[in-house]
Protein backbone atom coordinates (compact mmCIF):
# COMPACT_ATOMS: atom_id res chain seq x y z
CA UNK A 1 0.00 0.00 0.00
CA UNK A 2 1.40 3.45 -0.87
CA UNK A 3 2.22 5.67 2.04
CA UNK A 4 0.07 8.64 2.92
CA UNK A 5 1.44 11.92 1.60
CA UNK A 6 -1.14 14.36 2.88
CA UNK A 7 -3.25 14.86 6.00
CA UNK A 8 -6.40 16.99 5.89
CA UNK A 9 -7.91 18.31 9.10
CA UNK A 10 -11.39 19.56 9.80
CA UNK A 11 -11.14 22.34 12.38
CA UNK A 12 -14.22 22.49 14.60
CA UNK A 13 -14.35 19.41 16.79
CA UNK A 14 -11.07 18.00 15.46
CA UNK A 15 -8.46 20.65 16.24
CA UNK A 16 -10.55 23.04 18.31
CA UNK A 17 -13.37 22.69 20.80
CA UNK A 18 -15.21 25.60 19.27
CA UNK A 19 -18.32 27.51 20.39
CA UNK A 20 -20.19 26.74 17.15
CA UNK A 21 -22.58 24.26 18.76
CA UNK A 22 -23.24 26.69 21.61
CA UNK A 23 -23.85 29.52 19.12
CA UNK A 24 -26.29 27.51 16.96
CA UNK A 25 -28.28 26.48 20.03
CA UNK A 26 -28.27 29.87 21.72
CA UNK A 27 -29.15 31.77 18.55
CA UNK A 28 -32.22 29.62 17.97
CA UNK A 29 -33.26 29.93 21.59
CA UNK A 30 -32.97 33.72 21.44
CA UNK A 31 -35.12 33.85 18.31
CA UNK A 32 -37.74 31.44 19.63
CA UNK A 33 -38.02 33.38 22.86
CA UNK A 34 -37.92 36.74 21.09
CA UNK A 35 -38.63 37.63 17.47
CA UNK A 36 -40.19 34.25 16.65
CA UNK A 37 -42.24 33.76 19.80
CA UNK A 38 -45.48 33.98 17.81
CA UNK A 39 -44.62 30.85 15.76
CA UNK A 40 -43.04 28.84 18.56
CA UNK A 41 -46.10 26.63 19.07
CA UNK A 42 -46.07 25.73 15.36
CA UNK A 43 -42.65 24.10 15.76
CA UNK A 44 -41.20 21.08 17.55
CA UNK A 45 -38.44 23.17 19.08
CA UNK A 46 -37.58 23.21 22.75
CA UNK A 47 -34.27 24.06 24.34
CA UNK A 48 -33.83 20.50 25.58
CA UNK A 49 -34.65 19.08 22.15
CA UNK A 50 -31.61 20.73 20.55
CA UNK A 51 -29.29 17.95 21.69
CA UNK A 52 -25.67 17.20 20.80
CA UNK A 53 -26.92 14.46 18.46
CA UNK A 54 -29.09 16.98 16.61
CA UNK A 55 -26.08 19.23 16.17
CA UNK A 56 -23.89 16.34 14.97
CA UNK A 57 -26.41 14.98 12.48
CA UNK A 58 -28.03 18.20 11.22
CA UNK A 59 -25.41 20.94 11.45
CA UNK A 60 -21.83 19.83 12.06
CA UNK A 61 -19.57 20.03 9.04
CA UNK A 62 -22.03 21.95 6.86
CA UNK A 63 -21.76 25.52 5.53
CA UNK A 64 -23.63 28.08 7.61
CA UNK A 65 -26.63 28.40 5.31
CA UNK A 66 -27.02 24.64 4.96
CA UNK A 67 -26.74 24.18 8.72
CA UNK A 68 -29.39 26.82 9.37
CA UNK A 69 -31.71 25.29 6.77
CA UNK A 70 -31.29 21.78 8.17
CA UNK A 71 -31.90 22.91 11.75
CA UNK A 72 -35.05 24.86 10.94
CA UNK A 73 -36.36 21.94 8.89
CA UNK A 74 -35.61 19.52 11.72
CA UNK A 75 -37.64 21.61 14.17
CA UNK A 76 -40.36 22.33 11.58
CA UNK A 77 -39.84 26.06 11.77
CA UNK A 78 -41.84 27.64 8.92
CA UNK A 79 -39.91 30.14 6.84
CA UNK A 80 -41.23 33.36 5.37
CA UNK A 81 -41.79 33.51 1.63
CA UNK A 82 -38.66 35.61 1.19
CA UNK A 83 -36.53 33.24 3.28
CA UNK A 84 -35.96 35.87 5.93
CA UNK A 85 -36.03 33.48 8.89
CA UNK A 86 -33.29 31.35 7.40
CA UNK A 87 -31.09 34.40 6.87
CA UNK A 88 -31.94 35.80 10.30
CA UNK A 89 -30.95 32.56 12.02
CA UNK A 90 -27.69 32.24 10.09
CA UNK A 91 -26.78 35.88 10.79
CA UNK A 92 -27.66 35.64 14.49
CA UNK A 93 -25.51 32.52 14.84
CA UNK A 94 -22.57 34.15 13.06
CA UNK A 95 -22.65 37.26 15.25
CA UNK A 96 -22.83 35.10 18.34
CA UNK A 97 -19.96 32.79 17.40
CA UNK A 98 -17.68 35.73 16.58
CA UNK A 99 -18.39 37.23 20.02
CA UNK A 100 -17.59 33.90 21.67
CA UNK A 101 -14.36 33.47 19.70
CA UNK A 102 -13.21 37.01 20.49
CA UNK A 103 -13.95 36.31 24.16
CA UNK A 104 -11.64 33.28 23.96
CA UNK A 105 -14.48 30.81 24.48
CA UNK A 106 -12.66 27.90 22.81
CA UNK A 107 -9.78 25.52 23.44
CA UNK A 108 -7.46 23.48 21.25
CA UNK A 109 -7.44 19.71 21.69
CA UNK A 110 -3.97 18.70 22.97
CA UNK A 111 -4.15 15.29 21.26
CA UNK A 112 -4.77 17.00 17.91
CA UNK A 113 -1.85 19.40 18.35
CA UNK A 114 0.47 16.51 19.23
CA UNK A 115 -0.82 14.58 16.20
CA UNK A 116 -0.40 17.37 13.68
CA UNK A 117 3.17 17.96 14.81
CA UNK A 118 3.88 14.22 14.56
CA UNK A 119 2.47 13.82 11.04
CA UNK A 120 4.29 16.97 9.89
CA UNK A 121 7.53 15.56 11.30
CA UNK A 122 6.79 12.28 9.48
CA UNK A 123 6.92 14.17 6.18
CA UNK A 124 3.23 14.52 5.40
CA UNK A 125 1.90 17.77 3.98
CA UNK A 126 -1.04 19.10 6.01
CA UNK A 127 -4.15 21.10 5.14
CA UNK A 128 -7.05 22.66 7.01
CA UNK A 129 -10.47 22.12 5.46
CA UNK A 130 -13.46 23.44 7.36
CA UNK A 131 -16.82 24.75 6.18
CA UNK A 132 -16.52 27.46 8.82
CA UNK A 133 -15.60 30.95 7.69
CA UNK A 134 -14.33 31.51 11.23
CA UNK A 135 -11.64 28.82 11.13
CA UNK A 136 -8.73 31.23 10.69
CA UNK A 137 -9.86 33.14 13.80
CA UNK A 138 -9.21 29.98 15.82
CA UNK A 139 -6.08 28.82 14.04
CA UNK A 140 -4.11 32.05 14.29
CA UNK A 141 -4.84 32.37 18.03
CA UNK A 142 -3.31 28.99 18.93
CA UNK A 143 0.44 29.07 19.53
CA UNK A 144 2.04 25.76 18.61
CA UNK A 145 5.49 26.87 19.78
CA UNK A 146 4.18 27.50 23.30
CA UNK A 147 2.28 24.22 23.29
CA UNK A 148 5.38 22.27 22.22
CA UNK A 149 7.46 23.87 24.99
CA UNK A 150 4.81 23.06 27.60
CA UNK A 151 4.60 19.46 26.37
CA UNK A 152 8.35 18.98 26.09
CA UNK A 153 8.06 18.26 22.35
CA UNK A 154 11.24 18.74 20.35
CA UNK A 155 10.22 19.05 16.70
CA UNK A 156 11.92 20.33 13.55
CA UNK A 157 8.49 21.52 12.40
CA UNK A 158 8.07 23.95 15.32
CA UNK A 159 9.81 27.30 15.52
CA UNK A 160 9.37 30.40 17.65
CA UNK A 161 6.15 32.25 16.98
CA UNK A 162 4.53 29.32 15.13
CA UNK A 163 0.73 29.37 15.22
CA UNK A 164 -1.57 26.52 14.28
CA UNK A 165 -2.46 28.42 11.11
CA UNK A 166 1.22 28.69 10.17
CA UNK A 167 1.88 24.93 10.21
CA UNK A 168 -0.53 24.22 7.36
CA UNK A 169 0.77 23.85 3.82
CA UNK A 170 -2.72 24.65 2.53
CA UNK A 171 -5.95 26.05 3.98
CA UNK A 172 -9.24 25.88 2.09
CA UNK A 173 -11.42 26.71 5.08
CA UNK A 174 -14.38 29.02 4.62
CA UNK A 175 -14.34 29.05 0.84
CA UNK A 176 -17.61 29.20 -1.04
CA UNK A 177 -17.58 25.79 -2.67
CA UNK A 178 -20.51 24.84 -4.86
CA UNK A 179 -21.16 21.77 -2.71
CA UNK A 180 -20.88 21.32 1.04
CA UNK A 181 -20.19 18.12 2.92
CA UNK A 182 -21.00 15.25 2.41
CA UNK A 183 -19.87 16.20 -1.11
CA UNK A 184 -16.08 15.73 -1.41
CA UNK A 185 -15.38 19.02 -3.21
CA UNK A 186 -13.66 20.70 -0.27
CA UNK A 187 -11.38 17.77 0.49
CA UNK A 188 -10.51 17.27 -3.18
CA UNK A 189 -9.52 20.94 -3.35
CA UNK A 190 -7.35 20.52 -0.25
CA UNK A 191 -5.62 17.46 -1.70
CA UNK A 192 -5.01 19.28 -4.97
CA UNK A 193 -3.43 22.24 -3.17
CA UNK A 194 -1.21 19.85 -1.23
CA UNK A 195 -0.16 18.24 -4.49
CA UNK A 196 -1.29 14.74 -3.47
CA UNK A 197 -3.65 12.28 -5.09
CA UNK A 198 -6.90 11.59 -3.18
CA UNK A 199 -5.79 8.01 -2.51
CA UNK A 200 -2.69 9.35 -0.76
CA UNK A 201 -4.65 11.62 1.59
CA UNK A 202 -6.09 10.94 5.01
CA UNK A 203 -8.87 13.06 6.50
CA UNK A 204 -9.46 13.70 10.21
CA UNK A 205 -13.16 14.31 10.92
CA UNK A 206 -15.53 14.35 13.87
CA UNK A 207 -18.78 14.63 11.87
CA UNK A 208 -20.54 11.90 9.87
CA UNK A 209 -21.01 14.28 6.92
CA UNK A 210 -17.28 14.93 6.87
CA UNK A 211 -16.42 11.24 6.94
CA UNK A 212 -18.85 10.66 4.08
CA UNK A 213 -17.19 13.48 2.13
CA UNK A 214 -13.74 11.95 2.61
CA UNK A 215 -14.86 8.52 1.46
CA UNK A 216 -16.76 9.98 -1.50
CA UNK A 217 -13.45 11.56 -2.55
CA UNK A 218 -11.63 8.20 -2.35
CA UNK A 219 -9.68 9.27 0.73
CA UNK A 220 -8.96 7.48 3.97
CA UNK A 221 -10.84 8.80 7.00
CA UNK A 222 -10.18 8.76 10.73
CA UNK A 223 -13.35 9.39 12.72
CA UNK A 224 -12.78 11.14 16.04
CA UNK A 225 -15.57 10.34 18.46
CA UNK A 226 -15.31 13.21 20.89
CA UNK A 227 -19.07 13.19 21.53
CA UNK A 228 -19.76 9.50 22.20
CA UNK A 229 -20.78 9.13 18.56
CA UNK A 230 -18.46 6.33 17.45
CA UNK A 231 -21.32 4.38 15.90
CA UNK A 232 -22.38 7.33 13.73
CA UNK A 233 -18.83 7.78 12.44
CA UNK A 234 -18.40 4.07 11.76
CA UNK A 235 -21.71 3.95 9.92
CA UNK A 236 -20.56 6.92 7.81
CA UNK A 237 -17.62 4.81 6.61
CA UNK A 238 -14.63 5.85 8.75
CA UNK A 239 -11.67 3.53 8.26
CA UNK A 240 -10.99 3.66 11.99
CA UNK A 241 -12.75 5.45 14.84
CA UNK A 242 -10.84 6.70 17.87
CA UNK A 243 -11.79 8.68 20.94
CA UNK A 244 -8.83 11.00 20.37
CA UNK A 245 -5.85 11.21 18.03
CA UNK A 246 -3.40 9.91 20.64
CA UNK A 247 -4.95 6.50 19.89
CA UNK A 248 -3.74 6.48 16.27
CA UNK A 249 -0.77 4.18 15.63
CA UNK A 250 1.75 6.57 14.07
CA UNK A 251 4.04 3.75 12.99
CA UNK A 252 1.24 2.12 11.02
CA UNK A 253 0.29 5.47 9.51
CA UNK A 254 3.86 5.99 8.26
CA UNK A 255 3.55 2.60 6.56
CA UNK A 256 0.31 3.62 4.86
CA UNK A 257 -2.01 1.79 7.23
CA UNK A 258 -4.63 3.02 9.67
CA UNK A 259 -4.76 1.36 13.05
CA UNK A 260 -5.32 2.21 16.67
CA UNK A 261 -2.47 1.67 19.12
CA UNK A 262 -2.63 -1.44 21.26
CA UNK A 263 -3.41 -0.54 24.87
Amino acid sequence: MPKFEGAIFDVDGVLVDSPHEKAWRAALRDLMEGDWASIRDETTWSEDAFTREVYETQVSGKPRGSGARATLAYFHVPDDEDGSRLAQYADRKQAMVVRLIEAGDFTAYPDALRFIIAVKDAGLRVAAASSSKNAKLFLRRIRLDEFAREQGIASPSVHDGLTLLDIFDADVSGRDFAHGKPHPEMFLAAAAELGVQPGGAIVMEDAPAGVQAAKAGDMAAIGIARADDAALLADAGADIVVADLDEVDLGALRDGRLAARAV
